[in-house]
């Protein structure tokens, strides 16, 4: 089983701003995240309906349990409280969940 936490960010207004923050500042804290097997980030994500996602990032644990104790430490806190700061910037969803098998 793997735990995934996908992370989708609109086009935010002032794009030069938000992406020098999510590099500087949120990517040196996402990395420091304990058990995180995987990140990736894309750009230009196309919706099938509504407007595309300026960037999306998707994080990869092990297992759900792996996952929860990532952000119960003291860099999964400070991760999330930088995300918050990342909203002030554009809107975000996110998900979590578990891939329970692949079908090719």
């Amino acid at each position: 089983m793997t735990a995934r936490f996908i992370v989708l960010y609109e086009t935010p207004a002032d794009p030069g701003a938000f992406d020098r923050h999510y590099r500087d500042v949120h990517l040196p804290l996402v990395r420091r995240l304990p058990g995180l097997r995987c990140y990736t980030l894309g750009r230009d994500a196309v919706a099938v309906r509504g407007e595309p996602y300026y960037l999306v990032a998707e994080l990869e644990w092990d297992t759900m349990e792996e996952l929860r104790a990532a952000f119960a430490s003291s860099a999964g806190r400070a991760t999330a409280a930088d995300a918050a700061r990342l909203q002030e910037l554009t809107p975000v969803r996110s998900m979590i969940y578990t891939v329970d098998e692949s079908v090719l």
